[in-house]
């Protein structure tokens, strides 16, 4: 029955991943009724700690951009990818990298794209290199935020297990970096240059290409609200971060049972939750960030998607895995424990599937702990959850297609042979190996 059961499962995934947006979740659903009700399995439990962090990290963000936030972190990389306009390959990911890194949110890309694309085009420079490079290292940076969605569901999953914030920095935030870096030195002479691409040629002959508009600007009041609530999110970050890096940060307080009293320690998810739920109030007490525009905003939204489709996917996943889990423990630790690369190839593949780092950390995950993997593995192949370039479907990769307007960065004949392969493999292959390197060398 677990064959067909594991059909559902994957089904479920394939169907929702087609649909797109909270599909992934809704649908995750229907396979809950189907494991449930006529395999009878165990109904298992979404994962509740991780959904509370996740809303609490996205509300946060969500206020910053509605008090004008992401548009001062913008005009600031507009500025900085200004400076040295003919090695934009190398600035551009690394800016978007740091910024994605200090929001927590890849979204950022969105509005550095058309600066990139304008800057490398009056620097002669083939845009495809510095948009691939940058839309990739920005999903890199995803797995190295101390406040992404991504972390906090693997910190909510790993941390009962004796894995600790500051030990999955010390490996992940140089291996990712290092990793993107790699990938821009992979693109650094790929194609034709831009004075000799036919297509940019062709476009230029049209007259297909307009000059960009300036960017956003910020003056006065609205430059002080956007700038506070920036610096606001940024300590909110750098809180979370030192009490993960120095557990005596959090606080203690007494819990009394039946004929004694004990002293406990607030735990990370808590912490984090608590801190984030904070910055949003300051930034809308303090910096006017409209509770309506918040919810509106793109990072709000996008959260919800992540919340909904996690929330299904992570609660179809656990009742399956929790209906079989002497089967799968006994079927594949033997060759997990020998060949730790597997589970590092299995969420990449998944994270293809599921084009959400997120919820593959979720999904397959508990898994990697129920087998028993320790933490350098583990933390090693956490990079590998950003498999969704593989498929040039996700919305970056086609917003980065859309913005060029050279027409370098496209999809290829064969679909696969896109602009955003060769960097997204060197960055991702590059980030889990120099994990694994750094893991063993600090674990």
């Amino acid at each position: 029955m677990i064959w067909l059961e594991l059909l559902v499962v994957l089904v479920c995934i394939f169907v929702g991943a087609r649909l797109g947006g909270i599909a992934l979740g809704t649908v995750a659903g229907i396979g809950l009724v189907v494991l449930v009700f006529v395999f009878g399995l165990p109904p298992g439990m979404p994962p509740r700690t991780v959904l509370g962090m996740i809303l609490a990290v996205i509300t946060a963000a969500a206020t910053m951009q509605a008090a004008g936030g992401l548009d001062y972190l913008i005009v600031i990389a507009n500025r900085l990818l200004r400076i040295w306009p003919a090695g934009i390959t190398l600035v551009a990911p690394v800016i978007a990298y740091v910024f994605t890194l200090a929001a927590g949110t890849g979204h950022i890309i969105y509005a550095l794209l058309p600066v990139i694309a304008e800057v490398s085009r009056n620097a002669g420079v083939r845009p495809e290199r510095p948009l691939s490079i940058a839309t990739i290292a920005s999903q890199q940076a995803i797995t190295a935020s101390p406040i992404s969605a991504a972390m906090v569901a693997l910190l909510g999953l790993v941390t009962p297990t004796g894995i600790r914030l500051q030990s999955i920095l010390l490996i992940c935030i140089p291996a990712t970096l290092l990793g993107s870096l790699l990938g821009a030195v992979a693109v650094m002479w790929k194609g034709p240059e831009l004075r000799d691409d036919p297509i940019y040629k062709d476009r230029l002959a049209k007259g297909l290409i307009e000059d960009s508009a300036s960017g956003t600007t910020l003056e006065g009041s609205n430059l002080m609200r956007a700038r506070g609530s920036v610096i606001t999110f940024l300590l909110a970050a750098l809180l979370v971060v030192g009490l993960g890096l120095f557990p005596s940060m959090r606080p203690t307080y007494s819990v009394s049972t039946v004929g004694q009293e004990s002293v406990e320690q607030v735990e990370m998810a808590p912490a984090i939750m608590i801190v984030m739920l904070a910055a949003a109030g300051i930034n809308m007490l303090l910096f006017r960030a409209s509770p309506a525009a918040a919810v509106k905003g793109s990072i709000m939204n996008a959260g919800m998607v992540a919340l909904i489709s996690i929330a299904g996917l992570g609660w179809l996943g656990s009742s399956f895995f929790e209906g079989n889990r002497p089967f799968i423990i006994n079927s594949i630790s033997s060759v997990v424990q020998q060949h730790p690369w597997v589970f590092a190839v299995g969420l990449f593949v998944l994270s293809v599937l599921l084009a959400s780092q997120a919820a593959t950390v979720v999904t397959l995950m508990p898994v990697g702990i129920a087998l028993g993997l320790g933490s350098p593995v583990l933390i090693a192949a956490f990079p590998a959850v950003n498999g969704y370039f593989f498929l040039p479907t996700y919305a970056t990769l086609l917003a980065a297609i859309s913005f060029d307007q050279t027409g370098t960065t496209r999809i290829g004949k064969y679909i696969l042979n896109h602009s955003f392969m060769i960097p997204g493999m060197v960055a991702t292959v590059s980030s889990v190996v120099i994990a694994f390197l750094i893991g063993k060398i600090v674990l």
